[in-house]
């Protein structure tokens, strides 16, 4: 387990936790101009920047948000610091709901990382 750095400029922001995290939430491991949101984790409550972050630095293994709490607020965009809930995270065609800032499309492929799913969420029309 690697100790941990934060960052957070807000005051009214949570901590994001994470290795070499920027004022966006990037990290060490994920650092384009899209990779700009942090996830609250299930298992222990705190924001990290990602999952290998959040391995790193926590000696539990992570757990994922059931399909039934999809209303809790657990996704910081880095940009404007709103916290969306899950399911308006999942909804948002990958860009903040208050500010519009984008966020990495490709996430998708690692929502079963963070969150239960359902089989149709990977299914294309």
């Amino acid at each position: 387990m690697l100790n941990s750095t934060h960052l957070s400029h807000d005051s009214n922001a949570p901590v994001v936790y994470g290795l070499a995290v920027t004022s966006l939430t990037q990290c060490t491991h994920w650092h384009s101009p899209l990779d700009i949101i942090a996830i609250k984790h299930f298992c222990c409550k705190k924001f990290y920047a990602c999952i290998s972050c959040h391995d790193a630095c926590e000696a539990h293994k992570p757990g994922v948000w059931p399909k039934d709490l999809r209303t809790e607020k657990a996704v910081l965009c880095g940009k404007c610091k709103h916290v969306l809930a899950v399911d308006d995270y999942m909804k948002s065609g990958s860009a903040c709901t208050k500010c519009g800032s984008g966020f990495n499309p490709g996430c998708k492929n690692h929502w079963a990382l963070y969150f239960e799913l359902d089989q149709k969420v990977f299914q294309t029309p």
